[in-house]
């Protein structure tokens, strides 16, 4: 009996990904746990294996091919005698997104997507009704998270097309329905709700962008998926969640020869080797300091406050055409050398594109650290679902009074940056200060 090799779900929220390259041909013999394809989700190159034994018998989605969505037929096994064709019960055909090849996968007649259009437009009632429907058309198929969304928009769900599986409605519809225009409401066009803000103004159309410009002058870089992600990521938490700010100086001189002090004593090769850098003191420092401070490791759901029994913290690692956030998890427990270790083979994955979703998914809090750039300090965008982000600047030496006197100290300004919802001004004033308390007396960070 012939058998269809889905597209997998690499992640929890992974919707769809790119089928980068396939490993495999048609007319070639599998087994289970052969390496078939690798597939690309928002931030890493995944290897997938054959879960069957049998035959290629066809390959229905090309190398190359974005947007293939999750559990979409991408190819078929087949046993000896049987057909190449793709079995007749074949759930979904395989789509491209706008600019990838076309894939070989024929779906019915009935289940023929539509053209994709150079432009998105807003769908109108009348087509797009029958997508959201249930079949006995008497319920809406779309995600909890697309329904709160296009309640805050003031969009009706009946007049959005849904792009996942029967029609559903997931929440890039919403978005898509929201930027294009789409039919809100009865009764909600002109009118702002209490309490809401105002809808903010359309984006400038990629024509009216291009028409600035004299077409000799530049060339288009389409973005990958980790651009898309992330844009989509931070631009939603920007629009969607409440920060605020707070900065300390931290005198690091201590800490600087405390760090000195211990990598002069690592062995120079072997397991138990190491060489610490700043950064691992300002996530150990963190950690702590989120035990010291639970009411600050947390995360906003609609449902409740998420109250995190480890401090798990994410740190920004900056590669070609975008950035991974790597996490150290259970940092609180760790020591010194174990995070250093632990972030250095992390980072060198990062870079190759080569870290697992749960490397990167999750976390209670996340560090970007600048200061090997030069900067002195910054403002850092919270990465949801956490509820805090440390921006990190350089150490540089300045003139401080203590006392009397001026001194020059190794400053180094950090600031947090808090999710109002969920931690106050207070909380985020009593991590910072614990935070401080520990970089300036490195010590503490050893019992």
């Amino acid at each position: 009996m012939a058998t269809e090799i889905l597209m997998p779900a690499l992640s929890p929220t992974m919707e769809e990904g790119k089928l980068a390259k396939w490993l495999i041909k048609e007319g070639q013999d599998v087994k289970a746990g052969d390496v078939i394809a690798e597939i690309e989700t928002d931030k890493a190159t995944m290897e997938v294996e054959a879960v069957d034994e049998g035959k290629v018998g066809k390959l229905l989605v090309a190398e190359g091919t974005e947007g293939v969505r999750v559990n979409t037929p991408i190819a078929v096994l087949i046993g000896e005698g049987e057909s190449a064709a793709a079995p007749s019960s074949s759930a979904l055909p395989a789509p491209t997104a706008a600019g990838a090849p076309a894939t070989a996968a024929k779906a019915p007649p009935a289940a023929a997507p539509a053209k994709p259009q150079s432009k998105p437009q807003a769908p109108t009632a009348a087509s797009a009704a029958p997508a959201a429907k249930a079949q006995n058309g008497s319920r809406i198929l779309a995600s909890p998270l697309a329904r709160r969304l296009a309640h805050e928009a003031g969009l009706d769900l009946a007049a959005l097309a849904g792009s996942g599986p029967h029609g559903r409605i997931v929440k890039s519809d919403v978005e898509t329905a929201a930027r294009s225009g789409a039919a809100p409401k009865s009764g909600t066009a002109m009118v702002q709700r209490p309490g809401t803000a105002a809808a903010p103004p359309p984006v400038m159309a990629d024509a009216q962008i291009l028409a600035l410009y004299d077409k000799s002058s530049y060339e288009i870089v389409p973005h990958d998926n980790m651009r898309k992600t992330i844009a989509q990521r931070l631009t939603l938490s920007k629009q969607t969640t409440p920060h605020f700010r707070l900065s300390v100086d931290c005198r690091i001189d201590d800490l600087l020869k405390a760090r000195e002090r211990m990598n002069a004593a690592s062995p120079k090769d072997g397991p138990r080797a190491y060489k610490l850098s700043v950064n691992d003191f300002v996530i150990k420092a963190l950690a702590l300091a989120l035990a010291q401070v639970p009411a600050a490791n947390v995360t906003w759901t609609e449902a409740g406050t998420l109250r995190h029994r480890y401090s798990d913290i994410g740190v920004a690692v900056a590669i070609e055409g975008g950035l991974f956030t790597p996490i150290i998890r259970h940092a609180e427990l760790k020591s010194l050398s174990e995070i250093s270790n632990e972030m250095r083979d992390l980072a060198e994955r990062a870079r190759k594109r080569r870290l697992a979703p749960h490397e990167y998914q999750g976390g209670t809090t996340s560090i970007s650290n600048l200061g090997m750039y030069g900067i002195k300090s910054f403002d850092a965008v919270i990465n949801p679902p956490h509820a805090t982000i440390l921006a990190v600047g350089t150490g540089e030496k300045r003139a401080v009074v203590a006392g009397d006197t001026v001194a020059v100290a190794t400053l180094m300004t950090c600031t947090l940056s808090c999710d109002h919802r969920v931690v106050d001004g207070a909380i985020g004033a009593e991590l910072l200060t614990a935070f401080k308390a520990l970089i300036e007396d490195p010590v503490r960070m050893l019992v």
